[in-house]
């Protein structure tokens, strides 16, 4: 199960059920596919397919909403 966390234009951003416990999200679109840590501090961890400034962007998005992510994360992952 891949629970959407939040849309933001064309892209998804997402957790993959039975991860690695360190808190983080994907985002996904029809042009790639990334990964940003979210603790200790919002870094991205892989980048398949986005340019600079989508990554740029991107990662002001997840930093804008990092305590909703967390919030989400702990529902998720508890249950």
């Amino acid at each position: 199960m891949s629970p959407t966390v939040f849309k933001y234009k064309n892209y998804r951003f997402l957790f993959f059920s039975r991860e690695e416990s360190r808190i983080h999200i994907h985002v996904s679109s029809p042009e790639g596919e990334a990964k940003f840590w979210i603790t200790p501090q919002v870094r991205l961890a892989k980048n398949f397919g986005f340019s600079q400034n989508q990554i740029t962007e991107l990662k002001k998005v997840v930093e804008e909403h990092k305590n909703d992510i967390k919030n989400a994360w702990s529902k998720h992952f508890r249950s």
